[in-house]
């Protein structure tokens, strides 16, 4: 189920609203000596392919941003720790400036849910009376809000507020908490009586608790859905984020200092930079479009080269990697920036011979922008990832297909970038089709009289098999379609066209999408498998959770099969032989990391493919909704609640239908 749109004209800020806003908090931030703690809550148990490297090589863009705005208005006093690299970080334990901060943060994703738990009810260890104002936010409070309360008496905990929204949401609540606040009074104590006053019901994209109880939620306030910042540039500029790093450390205390800058591109050599954000594609699977309000958001490219020289220049980060959703989007606003990059200096040498970076792009866009090309190179990208999903357009149809996949793959490479796919498995799709070890051409031309009869044999296709092969062809071609259905075709069709990596994951239902109410309705997602119970952690897609398939092992073995065709020894001497890509050495590093990683996912995942084996699965029927009654600021419908969700004085009734008949 989609996040709702707000009304048309009003999903984006006035322009130079965030900029105001930031200018006023400075003005009053002296008054307050505040200290700030911001943790990025994360589940170790999710590191496998494709995520083994740049989980802990890349700090993270969203809690660097809460950092950089939190500075930038004034509250220099600001730490920011990752779980990645502090896993005994204890909240209950944590001072900074010699005192527990007034403030912390939590950032989580679903899938390190469990984590980002864990530190809230430890940061509630906290004697209430000295306890700092608990604010939850990142991807899944956005989805899920009210997963960060309690509403259980016998098990109270969780945050005082959460954001479910980006900076403009949070800085304009420290606004309303620090224009009411009294001399010597907490925060946490302002924050109450605000809440108990109404007077943040007029800040979109929050979510707080009314309760008589401290730690149990009787029911949950959502203010609605935010309003998005158009304008990119108006951001803080992403370097003040990075001299907040926490240093890497086995502690459950912080550090005296954050991590010095010389030390930075040791620990995070990947920068990952917000360029833009949406995407004109409406895939049922994804929550993007609806996130974004449908709303198309860049950074100018003069900002971006002045983000990417004043990172290098003080922390030597010569490698970014764009957070966009799909950069090629729109070919204005994407040469835009890429004419500017391809144009810049840092310290008197063009900035393309010391930055090398990547981002994420469709197959259609990238054909589109095809003669743009070599200024992309010329701008210094040396990567794209591409959203291929399935060549043959079966699971979703992007415009893609595998002429054009094959044709995209090949242009990259020609110009010096390295294609890295993005597939996704689903239960249609087969482990391999007849004839892939062959050249697509073995199975002849589109005649009649080659697609009634097989491959190189006199008996005739199956009538399927026939429309198979000659939908979406045309006289003269050759008939991929047959070929290229099953996932290793696809994966060696890919290889061959010069792509030095490759993402399989399981479709998996993702929060905020069209498809994620149907998924648990229809019984697709399961519950449990073999006695143990689907975790957050498992939702990352690497796991088969959701599936209709009679034997769902299958898919799971296939995945690892797949990786184990791409990323292997042999292929590893192969390119260190003859590389796929034009960057030196960067293939067999790439087989390298593939290797390490798909020994990770097979040991974590094989586990759970023998209980698939086993069967016994439990699906789930009902969607996730919150336990806790949700309401508007006015009353209404919460926009972020999920259906079953109970409403404020309503009674909910089991799902009985005798029950319901006596209730009538």
């Amino acid at each position: 189920m989609e996040l709702p749109r707000r009304a048309r004209g009003d999903e984006l800020l006035k322009p130079g609203e965030l900029l105001g806003l930031r200018q006023r908090l400075r003005s009053i931030a002296r008054r307050h000596d505040l200290t700030t703690v911001i943790a990025c809550a994360f589940d170790r148990r999710t590191r496998m392919l494709p995520f083994i490297y740049a989980d802990k090589r890349m700090a993270p863009a969203g809690v660097r941003a809460i950092g950089a705005a939190m500075v930038d208005c004034g509250f220099n006093k600001t730490r920011i720790v990752l779980q990645q690299w502090n896993r005994h970080f204890r909240p209950s334990r944590m001072r900074l400036d010699g005192r527990i901060p007034d403030i912390f943060m939590v950032s989580s994703m679903q899938i390190h849910s469990a984590q980002c738990e864990a530190l809230i009810r430890d940061a509630c260890r906290i004697d209430p009376v000295h306890r700092p104002l608990i604010i939850a936010g990142g991807p899944k409070t956005i989805y899920e809000p009210w997963d960060v309360f309690s509403g259980d008496p016998l098990d109270p905990w969780g945050v005082d507020i959460a954001v479910t929204g980006e900076e403009f949401v949070l800085l304009s609540l420290l606004e309303v908490l620090l224009s009411i606040r009294a001399d010597d009074e907490s925060l946490r104590t302002t924050f109450i009586r605000a809440r108990n006053s109404g007077i943040l019901d007029d800040i979109p994209g929050l979510v707080y608790a009314r309760t008589d109880r401290e730690g149990v939620a009787e029911e949950l306030v959502d203010t609605g859905i935010q309003r998005l910042l158009g304008d990119l540039d108006e951001l803080p500029h992403p370097v003040l984020g990075y001299q907040l790093l926490e240093p890497p450390s086995r502690k459950a205390t912080l550090g005296p200092q954050p991590l010095p800058a010389s030390r930075i591109r040791r620990y995070s050599p990947i920068a990952s930079l917000v360029l833009t954000l949406g995407c004109k594609f409406a895939c049922p699977y994804c929550p993007i479009p609806a996130y974004n309000q449908r709303q198309y958001r860049v950074k100018s490219g003069q900002r971006v080269a002045a983000e990417m020289a004043r990172l290098g220049r003080e922390y030597g980060l010569r490698y970014f990697f764009g957070a966009d959703d799909n950069f090629f989007n729109n070919e204005q606003r994407t040469l835009e920036i890429l004419e500017t990059l391809s144009r810049a200096e840092m310290d008197g040498v063009p900035i393309r011979k010391k930055v090398r970076w990547g981002t994420e792009v469709t197959v259609h866009d990238t054909l589109k922008l095809k003669e743009h090309l070599p200024l992309a190179r010329h701008a210094g990208i040396r990567a794209l990832w591409l959203g291929v999903e399935d060549m043959t357009a079966t699971l979703v149809k992007k415009g893609q297909s595998v002429d054009k996949t094959t044709a995209a793959f090949r242009l990259l490479q020609k110009h010096g970038i390295s294609p890295m796919p993005m597939m996704m498995h689903h239960d249609t799709q087969p482990l391999v089709t007849p004839g892939w070890l062959y050249p697509i051409r073995r199975w002849g031309r589109h005649r009649p009289e080659n697609v009634a009869a097989g491959p190189r044999t006199g008996r005739r296709m199956p009538e399927k098999r026939q429309r198979t092969a000659t939908s979406g062809t045309e006289p003269g071609r050759y008939m991929p379609v047959p070929e290229c259905y099953g996932l290793l075709n696809q994966a060696r069709l890919l290889r061959q066209a010069g792509a030095i990596s490759l993402q399989v994951l399981m479709i998996t239902p993702a929060t905020g999408s069209k498809q994620y109410a149907e998924a648990f309705t229809s019984g697709l997602a399961y519950e449990s498998v073999a006695g143990r119970r689907v975790e957050p952690y498992m939702l990352d897609a690497n796991y088969v959770v959701a599936s209709q398939h009679s034997q769902p092992w299958r898919k799971q073995f296939n995945i690892l099969a797949a990786y184990l065709y791409f990323y292997n020894p042999l292929r590893f001497l192969f390119a260190l032989l003859r590389p796929k890509s034009k960057l030196y050495l960067a293939d067999a590093l790439m087989q390298l990391a593939g290797m390490c990683g798909l020994a990770q996912t097979i040991r974590r995942t094989l586990g759970w493919a023998v209980r698939l084996m086993r069967g016994n699965i439990r699906r789930k029927t009902t969607v996730p909704a919150s336990p806790i009654p949700m309401r508007s600021a006015d009353g209404g419908v919460a926009a972020h609640a999920l259906p079953g969700t109970p409403r404020a004085g309503y009674v909910q009734l089991p799902a009985n239908p005798s029950l319901e008949r006596a209730a009538d």
